[in-house]
């Protein structure tokens, strides 16, 4: 309750100073900043947007609608830097939230070869929304929500291996969620398709062995935390680790992704060093306290497409560390085919279980993954 304000202007009492510094110290602490990591397997509930947009009076740079689009020309490293503030809402694309009034604008480009290109959105500045047409207005390829976590703004958007004809116009939106506008940053590249692969023939290796992936999939292999009742872990005790993840619709209709939860020794050095790459990009997780209800995220660290990553996990020999692995996202992107892509891990520990034939050494066995 909030007191009867002192009678006399300009005189604070004692209660009035403390007040002000309870709340002083409310607004300070809500202004830090922090960094979330999402161990479920499906999307957090994306809060419903309340805010009202009122167009603020700035000069229009064109590329409101799409008979005032900008014309560009896609190129391996191409970054166009623009803002929505002050443009309209002149079209949206349900991918998979409607009824956007954010707005919008517009590029255009006619490719001269047939190729498939990757649209990042990651450095902007507000919760995006992009997705490309064709010149008869049919949808191409749409994504809301692809970067969830720093260095990208949370909830910003990307679309991957998105083939556009050669001689076709196409039109490039960049909109946002619900009425959500700022400032953007595209990045264009041209996609590379990212291959891993583990042979039969490597004795140092294990595989994963969890069922294919697919839609009304139950995760009742290395769910660990994520999976009820029974919290299954996974045990790496090898060198090398061959693992698979990806995404699927659950029996209710809702995209979740395959997160895999594993217990990892660390060595006699007292240092656990894992080595990382996926066909996809991934995040690894070093987790603890080792309890379902209070676990989170000690470090992490991103892998793929085909970009390496390594961490470093210290700790006391002989004791079993929790380990994390699974998709950045929790909708497959744009052109992704099927359910399920490769990952690989490095780990510096003995072969354990599997029987040497031949004498191995840390970095040669580094070496036969590159």
């Amino acid at each position: 309750m909030i007191d009867t304000v002192s009678p006399y202007v300009g005189i604070l009492t004692k209660g009035d100073v403390m007040r002000w510094l309870s709340v002083l110290g409310v607004m300070l602490a809500l202004s830090g900043s922090a960094v979330s990591f999402e161990l479920g397997n499906q999307a957090p509930a994306k809060p419903a947007d309340h805010s009202v947009y009122t167009p603020p009076e700035v000069p229009r740079q064109g590329g409101n609608t799409i008979l005032q689009a900008i014309e560009i020309v896609l190129a391996e490293g191409l970054v166009v830097n623009g803002t929505t503030v002050g443009y309209t809402n002149d079209d949206d694309a349900v991918c998979p939230f409607p009824g956007s009034t954010a707005p919008d604008v517009v590029y255009t480009t006619t490719p001269a070869v047939t190729a498939a290109w990757n649209f990042d959105l990651c450095y902007s500045s507000y919760d995006t929304k992009i997705y490309i047409r064709d010149v008869n207005l049919n949808l191409i390829a749409c994504n809301d929500d692809f970067h969830y976590t720093v260095p990208c703004y949370r909830y910003s958007s990307r679309l991957e291996n998105v083939t556009l004809t050669a001689g076709m116009e196409y039109y490039i939106f960049i909109d946002g969620y619900g009425s959500a506008a700022g400032t953007y940053r595209m990045e264009v590249s041209g996609y590379v398709p990212c291959i891993i692969t583990c042979q039969p023939t490597w004795w140092w290796a294990q595989w994963e062995g969890e069922p294919p992936l697919e839609d009304g999939y139950v995760d009742n292999w290395n769910g660990g935390c994520g999976s009820n009742p029974s919290f299954p872990f996974q045990y790496i005790y090898c060198p090398a680790f061959c693992g698979k993840s990806g995404w699927y619709v659950s029996s209710t209709g809702s995209n979740v992704r395959d997160t895999d939860w594993f217990e990892i020794q660390i060595p006699t050095s007292g240092v656990l060093e894992v080595v990382g790459d996926a066909e996809q990009e991934t995040y690894m997780y070093e987790l603890g306290p080792r309890i379902c209800g209070s676990v989170g995220v000690i470090q992490s660290a991103m892998i793929g497409s085909c970009a390496e990553n390594t961490m470093t996990i210290v700790g006391t020999p002989g004791a079993i560390i929790w380990f994390w692995v699974g998709p950045t996202t929790f909708t497959p992107p744009a052109g992704f085919v099927g359910h399920e892509y490769n990952y690989l891990l490095l780990l510096n520990l003995p072969p354990g279980e599997i029987v040497a034939t031949e004498i191995e050494t840390w970095s040669g066995v580094k070496s036969l993954f590159r």
